[in-house]
């Protein structure tokens, strides 16, 4: 019998594959590309997520909690230790401990600020000691961190023309609070000079006040620090003191080493050392002669009588007359 031959079809389209070729293809492979371009976009996503976020936060449209550790509180408070209405304190500490920080405070970056805290406070110094004031009491972490807004150069203008305006209305401000803020808003960079912070923080004060807030931004930079009390500077000394410090360059480390080393406890106290720095006592002058009288004896004899004719007394009238003689 003859053996029969199998007909193979001509299209190879409709070739059965072999038993192993249809196991490799019963499962589709995922192509590499889709993969990659998964892991791309949510990549770009997170990234774009964290770039929003740092914007946010560096524009100041992001509340972040900060440690009290990292805020400088004396970036522009007003003396060493300021001082507090302790009633107005107490409620707003219950107010913390009962509801929480309910507004944000005001920082400035410092960075890089290699020796000290990385902020500067603007606005918001009770909140801050209110805090603090809670982690001692309590020793809660949640006290430990203030919420606050961080401020651009371009914005902190505005931040610290509105905290003068509170103090100014709440203590009232002293000619060296204000020059001290004019110094530490053109160092934080919201102003380019000292001119321009003194127009913007100070735009409806006189001509004259903004003069003289000019003349204590020199004691602000050649004393701040070394002043126990520079509140109780009044503004005639002050405006004296400016002078003098323009006048002698070496007169700030003189007051700086003379301040040391008496270290004045009080306002009075202080303004004393100042004083006789300003006007140092002037040598007693030296006693004017004793009065000669003189008697006409005749025509030609005269007497004097006096209590010191001695004899270099009689050598300078012998001169005298002698030079008269010529």
């Amino acid at each position: 019998m003859a053996k029969r031959k199998r007909l193979t079809p001509a299209n190879p389209m409709f070739l059965e594959p072999a038993p192993e070729t249809k196991s490799a293809v019963s499962a589709p492979s995922r192509a590499p590309i889709a993969d990659v371009a998964r892991e791309a976009s949510a990549t770009a996503a997170a990234e774009e997520l964290a770039r929003q976020r740092d914007q946010d936060r560096a524009e100041g449209r992001m509340v972040i909690a900060v440690s009290l550790s990292e805020i400088r509180r004396d970036h522009l408070t007003r003396d060493r230790i300021p001082t507090v209405d302790e009633e107005e304190m107490t409620a707003l500490v219950e107010s913390l401990r009962a509801r929480g920080q309910q507004t944000p405070v005001d920082l400035v970056d410092l960075y890089p600020n290699r020796d000290g805290p990385r902020y500067g406070l603007i606005s918001g110094w009770r909140r801050c000691l209110a805090l603090e004031r809670l982690q001692a009491e309590t020793g809660e972490a949640r006290f430990g961190k203030v919420l606050a807004l961080l401020r651009r150069p371009s914005e902190s203008a505005e931040a610290y023309v509105a905290m003068i305006e509170e103090n100014e209305i709440r203590v009232g401000l002293s000619h060296y609070e204000r020059a001290r803020i004019v110094t530490r808003a053109v160092e934080a960079g919201a102003y380019p000079d000292e001119a321009e912070a003194l127009r913007g923080l100070f735009a409806t004060a006189s001509r004259a006040k903004r003069s003289k807030i000019k003349s204590f931004t020199g004691i602000v930079r050649a004393l701040d620090g070394e002043l126990g009390f520079p509140r109780a500077l009044g503004e005639r000394q002050g405006l004296a003191l400016a002078q003098a410090l323009e006048e002698s360059p070496g007169l700030a480390r003189q007051l700086t080493a003379l301040l040391r080393r008496e270290t004045p406890a009080t306002p009075e106290a202080e303004a004393a050392v100042l004083r006789r720095a300003l006007a140092p006592e002037k040598p007693a002058p030296a006693p004017s002669p004793a009065p000669v009288t003189v008697v006409r004896r005749s025509a030609r004899e005269l007497a004097l009588i006096g209590a010191d004719l001695d004899d270099r007394f009689l050598k300078d009238l012998e001169a005298w007359i002698a030079k008269r003689r010529r």
